[in-house]
């Protein structure tokens, strides 16, 4: 018995630096992880600083609205459809949007705030809600709300996950979670730094699988200052779904006072 109460009174007086020990080398794992989610997340700043001044660092920032003249080509499995379409596209941030479709501008879309219209010679009314929420997803996983938003968020995450090969190109993956737990994922060329690729993931409302909508960006061409992707490959879970041939790219434009509205543009294609 003697014994026993010795042996008890040995690990009791052993058992608190023992408990310390347990704990500091259980915490220190911790830190470690902590530094190098913060090394990994400063590198994919610095991939994401770097991609900003390619495109024009402040030039790119302010820019209060893009026209894009050129012609679309459609996809079904990764097979064209005959012919092209002419569309004029136009964007102003953060959250107007606006399709012209054909030479003769008689059909139109607009995507004005959480909004979609279209509009032709028979009047307006509101685009069906699966074209506009696959609209508005784009443009909430584009590369400018990406920098222009998700980025400033401090909840955001960032995660740079390497080099890959991006249509021949090596490319720095970037990846930013926002505190929804959505994500968008960029790829830059490792040499010049501009976007080659963005992509995200969602989940259908119906069917509940997951697709994968991607972008590609090629043909950069300096515009105004800017370089500026002329041909944009839009792709869903891999398979091509359209692709857009610009002829034209103009920043900065002075838009007419109703350029944006639904109604006077209506009056217009009735006439």
């Amino acid at each position: 018995m003697r014994r026993i109460a010795l042996l008890a009174l040995g690990f009791a007086l052993l058992a608190p630096a023992f408990f310390l020990r347990a704990q500091q080398a259980a915490q220190q794992p911790a830190h470690n992880l902590d530094d190098e989610a913060a090394k990994n997340a400063q590198k994919a700043r610095v991939v994401l600083d770097k991609m900003v001044e390619a495109l024009g660092g402040q030039a790119w920032l302010d820019i209060k609205n893009r026209e894009q003249h050129g012609h679309i080509a459609a996809f079904f499995h990764d097979n064209p459809d005959p012919g092209t379409t002419e569309v004029f596209e136009f964007h102003s941030w953060p959250d107007h949007d606006r399709v012209d479709v054909t030479k003769h501008r008689d059909y139109v879309q607009f995507f004005t705030g959480r909004e979609g219209w279209e509009v032709t010679y028979r009047g307006k009314k509101q685009i069906p809600q699966e074209q506009l929420d696959e609209y508005l997803r784009r443009r909430d996983h584009s590369i400018e709300t990406a920098v222009k938003i998700w980025l400033k968020d401090p909840n955001t995450i960032l995660l740079y996950e390497g080099q890959h090969l991006a249509e021949r190109h090596l490319a720095d993956q970037v990846t930013l979670i926002a505190s929804s737990n959505e994500a968008i994922t960029i790829l830059c060329d490792a040499q010049t730094h501009l976007p080659l690729q963005r992509s995200f993931q969602w989940r259908d409302p119906v069917y509940k699988d997951k697709n994968i909508d991607t972008e590609e960006y090629d043909d950069y061409h300096a515009v105004q200052g800017l370089p500026t992707p002329f041909t944009i490959t839009r792709k869903k879970n891999d398979e091509m779904a359209r692709q857009l041939f610009l002829d034209r790219i103009v920043y900065n434009e002075d838009l007419p006072a109703d350029f944006w509205s639904v109604d006077a543009t209506e009056k217009r294609i009735k006439k």
